[in-house]
């Protein structure tokens, strides 16, 4: 319980340690996993750090040496273990420390399975999925590079892309690429580039290894740092039976190093003569457009209205001549059957005519309307009557009648 305490009623140190002790003491004997690092044998005892896989936290651990030599294979700098200890807090010296009371080292068996079931829950949240993966820039101005301080993976890359593009830049980021510090390293390191707008292309690089060496790049922090970047990743982290989670995560997976440097950075030799095919496809085709428009041409010339336009306008103008004597003549002929037609009506029409018949000694009798006599019975004594003749007319009156014969 909690005491009351006060300027003038302080609680002496002791008795503070001691409580913090007892609560300490109350958590009992339980089993932690984490990996060792600082690793010291001191006579009876071996010192260890255990710190925590993911977060950046640690805490001492003593062992008895008897505890220690009793774990087969014995655990080294590095190693994943499971450890039941029991927590201590020394009052002497306010410190706290974990006793270990059992070490069972993790089984490649036991991570395998974990880095699966990781591996699934990752999958399900869309993180290895294909459409999500950008497309590498054709020729970045500065590639991010991630590799081990000195390593002979960061020489690979920075030697093979200069070979291939010597205009290249690189920032280079060194960091502890295995062991417990790998992961918050690497995850930093990642976030410096991701931030930095000069870089277009980050390459994580480590040349292979086992596979607990390997254990940081399947981290799961790491490979959600790595799906979060809006910078394209490339994972480079060994050779093709290595399969960390972080090549599934990444934008492109490279086998390694080297093949990372060739994925990154075009070929300038390869680049140039894929300018001078093109050039040469190009000129190809605008030569052989240019053959055709030409034979075309020549073509059009040799056709006989632009080879000699005079004499199609002469044989246009012959055609005009022979369609106009051609319709003089037929309209000469109808006009000359028009006439000859008309010549007979007229020469029909004079013999017809009552004026030929007057002509010929005959005349017309006439009543004063007009209305022809035919017969002298319709005339009678007294009638007046009006005699027609070729030149001229008489009025006459009739006094009788009298018998032809």
């Amino acid at each position: 319980m909690a005491q009351k305490t006060s300027p003038e009623q302080p609680i002496p140190i002791r008795t503070v340690l001691q409580m913090v002790a007892g609560w300490i003491g109350k958590l009992g004997t339980i089993w932690v996993e984490g990996q060792i690092t600082e690793l010291i044998a001191r006579g009876g005892t071996v010192f260890m750090t255990l710190r925590d896989p993911v977060a950046n936290v640690s805490a001492r651990v003593t062992c008895p040496r008897g505890v220690y030599e009793a774990t087969v294979p014995r655990p080294v700098d590095g190693a994943r273990v499971v450890v039941h200890v029991k927590p201590d807090f020394w009052v002497n010296k306010g410190s706290f420390a974990f006793t270990a009371l059992e070490i069972k080292p993790v089984g490649v068996g036991e991570l395998l399975a974990r880095l699966e079931r990781l591996r699934q829950v990752l999958a399900s949240e869309g993180l290895f999925a294909t459409d999500r993966k950008r497309r590498l820039p054709f020729l970045p101005g500065t590639v991010g590079l991630i590799c081990g301080r000195d390593s002979a993976a960061e020489r690979d890359v920075l030697e093979n892309a200069r070979r291939r593009w010597p205009a290249v830049r690189f920032k280079v980021e060194e960091v502890a690429v295995q062991g417990p510090y790998a992961v918050t390293e690497v995850t930093e390191a990642l976030h410096r580039l991701d931030a930095d707008r000069e870089v277009e292309v980050i390459v994580v690089a480590r040349g292979g290894g086992s596979m607990e060496d390997l254990l940081p790049f399947s981290d799961e922090s790491l490979v959600r740092a790595v799906a979060a970047c809006r910078t394209p990743v490339v994972s480079a982290i060994g050779h093709e039976q290595d399969s960390p989670l972080l090549d599934l995560v990444a934008d492109v997976r490279a086998s390694t190093p080297t093949d990372a440097a060739k994925k990154v950075v075009p070929d300038v030799g390869e680049q140039l003569t894929l300018v001078r095919q093109l050039r040469d496809r190009g000129r190809r085709m605008v030569k052989g457009w240019l053959d055709r428009e030409l034979a075309w041409l020549a073509s059009v010339r040799t056709r006989p209205s632009l080879a000699d336009p005079v004499r199609e306008i002469e044989r246009r103008a012959e055609q005009v001549d022979q369609l106009r004597d051609r319709a003089r003549r037929c309209l000469g002929g109808s006009l000359d059957r028009a006439d000859d037609s008309l010549t007979h009506l007229r020469a029909r029409l004079v013999a017809l005519s009552p004026a030929a018949t007057l002509e010929r000694g005959y005349a017309i009798v006439q009543r004063p309307d007009g209305e022809v006599v035919r017969r002298a019975a319709e005339v009678a004594t007294g009638d007046e009557l009006t005699i027609r003749f070729p030149d001229a007319r008489v009025t006459a009156r009739a006094d009788g009648t009298s018998d032809p014969g």
